[in-house]
């Protein structure tokens, strides 16, 4: 009996993904359309855009592009990021500090700080979300087996 209900299970999940890929089928003219459409406009724009963006951001361009240049950029970017790690620790333990502060003076929270609290907590399940999704294969239904 149960090894049926598995048959049927699958049975099912094997005719909801033909029926999905018969409506995605459908939509491949539509898509091959919007295609066509960014890359004539790419073509057309991108390479006056890219000539623009260039002058605009001159100072930053190191020439000539060389391998121990960009090395030194690379090395310069990553001990600049692993030097800003005390300073996020700092704000981070100020922002514990601010929220403990909050949860002794309980009688003192108004709505705007109780918005504000309610804001970060859905900005963390929001992150946690994030992170889940990554963490599958970019599914948002579930894992691919």
């Amino acid at each position: 009996m149960g090894s049926s209900m598995e048959l049927e299970t699958h049975g099912i999940q094997i005719r909801f993904d033909t029926l999905q890929k018969k409506s995605m089928a459908s939509k491949i003219p539509q898509l091959q359309s919007k295609v066509a459409q960014a890359s004539q406009v790419a073509a057309n724009r991108g390479g006056s855009y890219y000539k623009l963006l260039m002058e605009q951001n001159k100072h930053y361009i190191q020439d000539p592009p060389t391998i121990e240049k960009c090395q030194s950029l690379a090395k310069q970017l990553f001990y600049t990021r692993l030097a800003s790690i005390p300073h996020r620790y700092d704000s981070f333990y100020k922002e514990l500090e601010c929220a403990k502060n909050m949860l002794k003076n309980r009688q003192n929270i108004n709505i705007e700080n109780a918005g504000l609290v309610a804001l970060f907590g859905l900005e963390c399940y929001a992150w946690f979300c994030g992170g889940e999704i990554v963490g599958r294969g970019f599914t948002v239904t579930g894992y691919y087996v």
